[in-house]
């Protein structure tokens, strides 16, 4: 600004790098929620592993694929947690990095507040010594005075009038030229708080594009991490064997390898009659039948054995 004692453009660079340091505040804060999201996801896939039954009854190759599944899970759940701790250090050195910033910019601010101070003090001073110097009455209205009886008189004023403005003048020469260096160091001092404050503020951008640059890498990493895991499971399940598991269920619960045998028939009434053996009749549906026909004598056999085809044994 033109004017000397304005400090409007100090006051915007100022305000820009509280936003600044506002900024990382915030970025500071999303990585502490986000780590607090992310701690208390792991802990439930945890619970959800070691808790919940999932398969607990299969057996052989799948059942080792679950296993498997729900390690991977667990795992998974600990990568979580791991990763809110590494969210943590990452906004604690967001924290230390602005705490920083704020304590180098601290100690120019003080500079800067102490020399305005002296810049506007020493402004003011000259100023009034300024106006003191031109309130004294010109020679030229003295002497235009029509009264001689008190010339004497405005003379001996004129004198000390005269006197008192020569002390006056060098006194606004020296405040001027006072206030000049003051100028002179304020301007330097100004110029160097310039350029330690965009120093800073390159250090503060470089710092977080980096900052946000790693939290990018450390969510891909752990998406990495999160898919090696889950391959382990789809390698576990190619492994998983169908026929394996049925034959493995087959052995674990068999009660034997051969097969019943038939049942023989035995006739108790003739030993000539029907001497091999024959297998057991299908059973024949139980159904409704007429009257039973009259029986018959067959030679050589009781009266009771047989009824036209049909057998009482």
């Amino acid at each position: 600004s033109t004017d000397l004692t304005s400090t409007v453009g100090y006051d915007t660079i100022i305000q820009h790098l509280n936003d600044g340091r506002k900024n990382c505040k915030e970025f500071e804060d999303f990585l502490k929620e986000r780590a607090i999201i992310e701690e208390k996801y792991g802990k439930e896939l945890i619970n959800l592993s070691k808790k919940k039954p999932c398969g607990q009854t299969e057996l052989n190759t799948l059942k080792r694929s679950l296993d498997v599944f729900k390690q991977q899970i667990d795992n998974v759940g600990q990568g979580h947690i791991q990763l809110a701790q590494t969210l943590r250090e990452e906004a604690k050195k967001m924290e230390d990095f602005r705490e920083k910033q704020k304590l180098h910019r601290k100690k120019i601010e003080l500079i800067m507040e102490a020399i305005h101070k002296n810049r506007n003090l020493q402004y003011k001073k000259t100023m009034e010594v300024k106006q003191t110097r031109c309130c004294f009455l010109p020679y030229g209205a003295l002497l235009s005075l029509s009264s001689l009886s008190h010339f004497w008189q405005l003379f001996l004023k004129l004198a000390q009038t005269k006197s008192a403005l020569e002390d006056s003048d060098r006194g606004y020469q020296q405040s001027v030229t006072m206030l000049e260096k003051i100028r002179e160091e304020w301007q330097k001092e100004h110029i160097k708080a310039c350029e330690f404050f965009e120093t800073q503020e390159c250090e503060r951008i470089n710092y977080f594009r980096n900052a946000l640059w790693l939290h990018v890498n450390q969510l891909s990493q752990d998406c990495v991490q999160n898919d090696e895991k889950y391959e382990e499971i789809r390698k576990s399940l190619e492994m998983c064997s169908i026929e394996k598991d049925i034959d493995f269920f087959v052995n674990l619960r068999k009660t034997g390898s051969a097969a019943p045998a038939p049942v023989v028939y035995e006739n108790y009434y003739n030993t000539q009659r029907n001497a091999t053996p024959v297998r057991s009749p299908v059973p024949v549906p139980i159904s409704r039948r007429g009257p039973p026909p009259t029986p018959s004598s067959v030679p050589g056999e009781p009266d009771y054995t047989t009824i036209d085809g049909y057998s009482l044994i």
